[in-house]
């Protein structure tokens, strides 16, 4: 794997539903900003949807660039955020546009999200187990969100499914702030 040094380029991952909770809200929002802050660039979906728009529009008011990535049939459908972007990078599919974060990124948070966004934070994980990236990656467990899953991992382990070594893959960070100091070296 190769040294992790200070990201450029922050990739999130979090809900396309608008009915998230205030608090997930204001966390992902506060994320968005604190990221234009520390002068890092945000990486997401690219999309109008939920939470991801929230803190795109975040990051966007606190000076921040924002980068897209968005799939063909997602422009098809008119949900992707181009005004609102510095560049989006357009992919053929799913598949595509989570080789492209990865790539586009230097480190991971993890908002709460659905089915997609587990499907990002597991494909990222896999990744970095292989050795094919050793940047961070950072749960924002906003009100124990991942509590559940950090237990089912646990679980794992437990079952000698998981190794133990693995749970180092990743961070878990309580508030906004937190999740930006984990991504530093």
């Amino acid at each position: 794997m190769k040294k992790h040094l200070k990201p450029s380029a922050v990739c999130i991952y979090c809900a396309s539903s608008a009915d998230v909770s205030q608090h997930i809200r204001d966390d992902g929002q506060r994320v968005g900003q604190l990221l234009a802050e520390n002068g890092l660039d945000l990486v997401y979906g690219g999309t109008t949807c939920g939470l991801m728009k929230v803190v795109a529009d975040a990051h966007k008011s606190a000076g921040g660039r924002v980068i897209g990535i968005v799939p063909e049939f997602m422009l098809a459908r008119g949900i992707d955020n181009s005004n609102g972007q510095d560049e989006t990078v357009i992919v053929a599919d799913m598949a595509a546009r989570k080789s492209k974060m990865i790539e586009r990124s230097g480190a991971f948070i993890v908002l709460p999200g659905g089915m997609g966004t587990l499907d990002e934070l597991f494909d990222t994980l896999v990744n970095k187990q292989l050795g094919r990236h050793a940047k961070p990656i950072v749960l924002m467990n906003t009100d124990g969100y991942y509590n559940p899953l950090i237990d089912l991992l646990k679980h794992g382990i437990e079952c000698r499914t998981i190794r133990a070594e693995h749970m180092s893959l990743f961070s878990v960070a309580a508030t906004p702030e937190e999740a930006i100091s984990l991504l530093k070296p």
